[in-house]
């Protein structure tokens, strides 16, 4: 009996796999969950972030530069402040299913 050798298949090609990786990355700090947390009720700036995080702006505008970067984020300059929102409703979808998942 002759087998072909059957390429095995995968859910998704390797690049989408790093680029979930990174977004996984990106959800697995403390600090960049608790940001998306207020996020998810308010746009919001900077300084109100570090406010309500206890932190130091300049903490907070690292955390919010990856954000940016990896899509999750987006910011919106009103007059000389920039106001941050989510990128789209992704993330909420992400969060809700997570905490389903830790409340089961």
């Amino acid at each position: 009996m002759c087998f072909k050798k059957q390429k095995k298949k995968e859910y998704a090609p390797n690049n989408s796999i790093e680029e979930m990786a990174t977004l996984f990355n990106m959800l697995g700090d403390y600090t960049r969950c608790k940001i998306l947390s207020l996020l998810f009720v308010n746009k919001m700036r900077c300084s109100d972030i570090a406010t309500n995080l206890k932190m130091s702006n300049s903490a907070i505008s690292h955390s919010l530069k990856a954000l940016k970067q990896s899509k999750i984020i987006k910011g919106e300059r009103i007059g000389k402040e920039i106001y941050y929102t989510l990128q789209d409703n992704h993330i909420f979808k992400i969060f809700e299913l997570a905490k389903e998942h830790i409340e089961e």
